[in-house]
């Protein structure tokens, strides 16, 4: 006797697609709630004649005129200009070629990656302290120096105070490219180094000229990586610096938490974060849409 089959439900075909979407209901959640929607409350209250709280009195781009007149604020964009020019040329150039030193297959590869890649699971909190000290007047690098009669001053001295930073910044994120360069040389096609070594092409010709254009979505996220970790620098100089000497290394991430807590005046700290996440969507709204033009090719 032939047996009628039963007929699934409709919500179990539906429930398969959906329950993904259940799923990240919570994380979408969060992200409007805390991070859309403080953004957005942020916006608001540069808007406003907010102090020591928040304000309902709305003046417009009074915030923003008065940020641009501060000197301290436009002492701090230039800093950060200087440290982020150094710090993500150096990055990576210095990242690249360790990517290039370790590519070559050399011993102690393992321990190699180790050592270099290091430095980014420190806190830059911890970083900063450790090289406050190196570069201490007297101590660490500078008391070697001074041995043989050669003392810098890194940290107390206002043309390099903001160097000494970046030296810290460099030491921690290049080990961070040049893992992720490495893996983009692994994923190289080897075809590519025969035909370079039949045609008697130097291998350093290979990597700038073949092997480093193939690399430019890698390089993208390390430049995305390296340009939001320079917006956001702040840890760093308050270990090593405290914004010091005087103003020398004031950053405007610092400003605004000085403005913050300690100067009462939310309006102004508020109209400097905006200003911060601007060049950070900035970066990331073009990588998403190349990315998702990517992923729909």
């Amino acid at each position: 006797m032939a047996t009628t089959a039963r007929r699934k439900p409709a919500s179990a075909h539906i429930a398969p697609h959906i329950a993904p979407h259940i799923a990240l209901l919570p994380m979408a959640a969060t992200v409007l709630a805390g991070y859309v929607g403080a953004a957005l409350w942020t916006v608001y209250i540069s808007l406003t004649a907010s102090r020591t709280f928040p304000s309902g009195r709305f003046i417009g781009l009074a915030q923003y005129r008065r940020l641009f007149d501060n000197e301290r604020w436009m002492l701090s964009l230039h800093n950060l200009a200087a440290y982020g020019a150094v710090f993500v040329l150096a990055c990576l150039v210095i990242g690249f070629l360790l990517a290039v030193c370790i590519d070559r297959q050399v011993s102690g590869e393992g321990v190699l990656r180790t050592v270099f890649l290091y430095p980014y699971a420190m806190s830059f909190v911890a970083t900063g302290l450790v090289w406050q000290w190196l570069l201490a007047p007297g101590d660490g690098i500078d008391g070697l120096l001074g041995n043989i009669g050669l003392h810098i001053d890194w940290i107390v001295r206002q043309d390099l105070a903001i160097y000494a930073v970046a030296l810290a910044g460099i030491w921690q994120a290049s080990g961070l490219v040049m893992a992720l360069l490495l893996a983009g040389l692994r994923g190289v096609d080897p075809d590519i180094w025969k035909a370079a070594r039949l045609d008697g092409i130097p291998a350093w010709r290979v990597y700038l000229q073949v092997v480093l254009p193939m690399l430019w979505p890698t390089v993208a996220t390390v430049l995305l990586l390296l340009l939001t970790a320079v917006v956001k620098l702040y840890d760093a100089v308050v270990a090593m610096t405290q914004g010091g000497p005087g103003t020398a290394s004031e950053v405007p991430a610092k400003f605004i938490m000085d403005h913050l807590f300690l100067r009462s005046n939310v309006g102004l700290a508020s109209a400097g974060a905006v200003l911060l996440l601007a060049p950070v969507l900035a970066l990331l709204a073009p990588y998403a849409y190349a990315r998702s033009r990517r992923e729909a090719a």
